[in-house]
């Protein structure tokens, strides 16, 4: 068993952070994972958020470890479960491999909550847990997709940005939106007035 684990600080605020995992895929980044679909989504008597998603992924074993472990198979299938948390401002999310589980298994959590020194910033605490079962090697080969994963989690901060960079934009196009028809409503209400005679 091999444990992997890893800390990122987002330069944004927990909302946007959290608004991004949620829509994290499809990205350019990331072109392993080829579908997500929504299995369950309810709020709890708490007020959570629970999210049970389905992931379709070539999961990017290297050659060596797909040959040692006698599989040619690269398409797998994982399980996601997501606790957003609104009043703590925490999301924890955990996924697990639901193929290729008799060869290998790889549980994932992550946690988003704000950073304790400043609250307009998001940490991200990860942690993989990879085992390897029933070949030699199997230490060496749990390093090797460890590595694999810490180049994954580089790709998958580097889609998030990529993810708020998109949000962002559209916060910016619904605010002109809304000061376009704004100024349209008042151009419209001066327009009445004046025909009218009356004023408001």
């Amino acid at each position: 068993m091999k444990i992997w684990t890893s800390e990122h600080v987002f330069n944004h605020p927990w909302e946007t952070v959290t608004q991004a995992a949620m829509r994290k895929y499809p990205n350019p980044m990331n072109p392993s994972v080829v579908g997500v679909d929504v299995v369950g989504r309810h709020v709890d008597a708490a007020g959570q958020l629970h999210s049970h998603r389905l992931l379709s992924t070539e999961w990017g074993l290297p050659s060596l470890v797909r040959s040692l472990l006698g599989t040619g198979r690269t398409k797998t299938y994982i399980k996601e479960h997501s606790i957003v948390n609104p009043t703590q401002r925490t999301m924890e999310l955990k996924s697990t491999n639901i193929t290729l589980t008799n060869l290998v298994s790889v549980d994932e959590r992550l946690v988003y909550k704000p950073h304790p020194d400043d609250a307009e910033k998001t940490m991200l605490v990860q942690e993989a847990i990879i085992s390897v079962k029933g070949v030699s090697l199997g230490s060496y080969l749990e390093g090797l997709m460890a590595s694999t994963i810490s180049a994954n989690a580089k790709k998958g901060r580097e889609a998030m940005e990529w993810v708020i960079g998109k949000i962002n934009v559209e916060i910016e196009e619904l605010a002109a939106t809304a000061c376009g028809s704004m100024h349209e409503l008042k151009s419209a209400i001066s327009g009445a007035a004046a025909a009218t005679g009356t004023s408001f």
